[in-house]
C-alpha cells in the first residue's frame, strides 16, 4: 500500500507531466500555423482566428470540466479528455482548407481544458498552506508551450509540417498512458453536491470571482495569446527564419510556464494580493516600453536635420519579454491562491469559471492582435492593448481591495 505522501507527488508529477503535453499540443498552431498560413495565403487577422481557435474550445470546455472533475475525480476525467485527443491531432495533417484547420483545432483544442481539471485534482491531494506551491507546480505545465516552440521547427524543418500531428498524437496518447499508471484516486475528494452548470455559471455574479477572472485574463490570457503571436512577431519584426524565431519565443514562454511554482510560493509566504500587485505593475511597466513602434524621425536643429532612431533591437526586445514572462508566471499562481482561499469548497467550479475567462481572452487577443496590424500597421499595437488590459487591472484592485486594507489599519 502506498503511504499518502507518496501519492501526493505522484499525482503532482504525473499531473504536471500530462499538463505540460496538453498545453504543447494546445499551443501547436503557434509554430505550425506558420507554414499554413504561407501555405494558405492567411491574412494577419485570418492567422489570428486560426492560433486562436484551440484556445475557444478549450476555453469553454473548462467549466464542465471543473463541474465533472468535483463530481467524478481528475484521474478519469484528465485521462479521458486526452485520449479524446488524440484522433483530432492526428487528423490535422489530412486538412487542406481553411475550414478544415478550423473545425479540428475546435476538438484539438480540448487539451487546453486540462487546467480545470488538474488544479482541483491536485490541490485536493495538499494541505491548504501549500496547495498554492502544489498549484504552482502542476501550473508549471504551462511550459510545454515552450516545449512547442522547441519541438515543431525541427520536425517541419526535416519532415514538412505535416509530420507534426503523427508526432505530437503519438505524445499525447503515450502520456494518457503513463499517467493512468502513475496517478490516483482519493473518493474523498469528490464533492456530492449536484450543482448544476446554471448554478456554477451563477458564480459569474460574485463580485470576487469576476475580479479573478479580469486578473487571469491579462496575466493568463495574455500569456497565451504572446505565446502564440511571438513566433510571427520575431518572423516578421526582425526578419528571423521560424526556427530561430520560436527559439526567441521559447525564452517568453519557459519562464511564464515553469516559474509558475515560484508563485505560488511568493503566494503562500507573502499573500496573494501583495503578489498579484506586483505583478500588474510590472507588466505595466514592461507594456508601456513594448508598445513603442519601431520609429524613425528628422528635427530640424541649428545645424540643420537631425535624425534619431527609437525601438527595441531584438536582444532589448527579447528581454524585456522574459521579464513579462515571469511576472505573468508568478502571476497566474498568485490568482489562483485567491482562489483556493476563499472558495476552499468549491475549487473545481470557481477554477473553471476563472479559467474560462483567462482562456476566452487568450482567445480574443490573437484576434485583435492581427485586427490591429491590418487595422493600423503597427506590429507593436499588440502591446498597447495588453497596456490597456493591465490598466484595468490595477484600477480594479485598488478599489476592491483599499476598503479592506482600511478596515485593517482601523483594528
Amino acid at each position: 500500500m502506498s503511504s499518502r505522501a507518496y501519492k501526493q507527488y505522484a499525482v503532482l508529477a504525473s499531473s504536471t507531466v500530462a499538463f505540460t503535453v496538453c498545453f504543447m499540443i494546445w499551443m501547436m498552431f503557434a509554430v505550425l500555423g506558420i507554414p499554413i498560413k504561407q501555405q494558405l495565403g492567411l491574412s494577419e487577422t485570418q492567422f489570428g482566428i486560426l492560433a486562436a481557435t484551440p484556445v475557444l474550445s478549450g476555453s469553454l470546455i473548462r467549466v464542465p470540466l471543473g463541474i465533472w472533475t468535483d463530481r467524478f475525480g481528475g484521474r478519469i476525467v484528465l485521462f479521458v479528455l486526452m485520449l479524446a485527443c488524440v484522433v483530432p491531432i492526428y487528423a490535422m495533417q489530412f486538412a487542406t482548407r481553411y475550414w478544415h484547420f478550423l473545425a479540428i483545432g475546435l476538438f484539438v483544442g480540448l487539451a487546453g481544458g486540462s487546467f480545470s481539471v488538474g488544479t482541483p485534482y491536485v490541490a485536493r491531494w495538499f494541505r491548504k498552506e501549500q496547495q498554492g506551491m502544489a498549484m504552482g507546480v502542476f501550473g508549471a505545465g504551462n511550459a510545454g508551450s515552450s516545449l512547442t516552440k522547441l519541438v515543431a521547427p525541427g520536425i517541419i524543418a526535416a519532415a514538412g509540417w505535416q509530420m507534426v500531428p503523427t508526432v505530437y498524437a503519438a505524445i499525447m496518447l503515450v502520456t494518457a498512458i503513463l499517467f493512468w499508471l502513475f496517478s490516483h484516486h482519493d473518493p474523498l475528494h469528490l464533492v456530492s453536491s449536484k450543482v448544476s452548470l446554471g448554478q456554477q455559471l451563477a458564480l459569474m455574479k460574485n463580485p470576487a470571482v469576476l475580479r479573478y477572472c479580469q486578473y487571469y485574463s491579462v496575466v493568463f490570457g495574455g500569456y497565451v495569446a504572446l505565446a502564440l503571436w511571438m513566433t510571427k512577431y520575431y518572423v516578421a519584426e526582425y526578419g528571423f527564419d521560424i526556427k530561430h524565431a520560436a527559439f526567441l519565443a521559447a525564452c517568453f514562454s519557459l519562464p511564464g510556464g515553469v516559474l509558475r511554482a515560484l508563485g505560488g510560493w511568493l503566494s503562500d509566504r507573502y499573500g496573494a494580493y501583495k503578489v498579484t500587485w506586483g505583478v500588474m505593475w510590472a507588466c505595466w511597466v514592461a507594456f508601456f516600453i513594448l508598445s513603442y513602434p519601431q520609429t524613425h524621425f528628422i528635427i530640424q536643429t541649428v545645424n540643420g536635420p537631425q535624425s534619431f532612431d527609437i525601438g527595441l533591437n531584438a536582444t532589448a526586445f527579447t528581454l524585456m519579454l522574459f521579464g513579462v514572462g515571469v511576472a505573468m508566471a508568478i502571476g497566474k499562481a498568485s490568482v489562483f491562491k485567491f482562489i483556493a482561499d476563499e472558495f476552499p469548497d468549491n475549487i473545481g467550479a470557481v477554477s473553471g469559471v476563472v479559467g474560462l475567462a483567462g482562456g476566452l481572452g487568450g482567445f480574443l487577443l490573437p484576434i485583435l492582435f492581427g485586427l490591429l496590424v491590418d487595422l493600423t500597421g503597427v506590429r507593436s499595437s499588440s502591446f498597447m492593448l495588453l497596456y490597456g488590459t493591465v490598466c484595468v487591472s490595477l484600477v480594479w484592485m485598488h478599489f476592491s481591495f483599499k476598503p479592506v486594507a482600511l478596515a485593517a489599519a482601523k483594528r
